[in-house]
C-alpha cells in the first residue's frame, strides 16, 4: 500500500470538501467499529496513523498502543495513551476505566481538523486546565459563539 502524506490529506486538503471528509471519516469509523466489535481499542488514532492509498482507501495503522478490553470484566488501563492533541478528556483527567469512547473522541478531533484545516486542540503538555480551556474556546469558535 502506497502511503500518502496523511497529515496533508487530512488537514489542508479537506477544508470545505464535504465529500472528501465524509469518505475518510466513514472509512475510519468503519475500521474502528471492526476493531471495537472484536474487543480492540486502538488508543492512538491520529492522522499519521492512517494510511491512504492512491485510490483513497484508508487503513488504520500502528497498533503499538492497542489493547484488548471487555465490557463485562473491567480492568484498569493506563491513561498515558493517545497523542496529546487527540486525547479524550477522561484520559487527561487520569481515568483508567475507559472504552471505545477514547478512539471515537480522536476520530471526532480528526473530523473537526479536516473541516478547519488545522488541529483543534494543540498542546505541548498535560495541563488539564489549559486543555479544557482551549477545547471550550475552540468548540465555541467552531459553533459560531464568538
Amino acid at each position: 500500500m502506497e502511503k500518502k502524506n496523511t497529515k496533508k490529506e487530512l488537514g489542508g486538503g479537506a477544508r470545505g470538501d464535504n465529500t472528501f471528509v465524509k469518505r475518510y471519516i466513514e472509512q475510519l469509523l468503519s475500521g474502528l467499529q471492526h476493531c471495537h466489535e472484536r474487543g480492540i481499542l486502538h488508543r492512538d488514532i491520529k492522522g499519521s496513523n492512517l494510511l491512504i492509498d492512491k485510490n483513497g482507501i484508508l487503513k488504520i495503522a500502528d497498533f503499538g498502543l492497542a489493547n484488548f478490553y471487555q465490557t463485562k470484566t473491567k480492568r484498569p488501563l493506563t491513561s498515558r495513551v493517545v497523542t496529546l492533541w487527540y486525547r479524550a478528556p477522561e484520559l487527561l483527567l487520569g481515568s483508567t476505566d475507559y472504552s471505545v469512547g477514547i478512539d471515537l473522541w480522536s476520530a471526532g478531533c480528526l473530523l473537526a481538523e479536516m473541516f478547519v484545516g488545522r488541529p483543534i486542540v494543540p498542546g505541548r503538555n498535560e495541563v488539564k486546565k489549559y486543555f479544557l480551556n482551549c477545547f471550550i474556546s475552540e468548540m465555541s469558535n467552531l459553533l459560531g459563539n464568538r
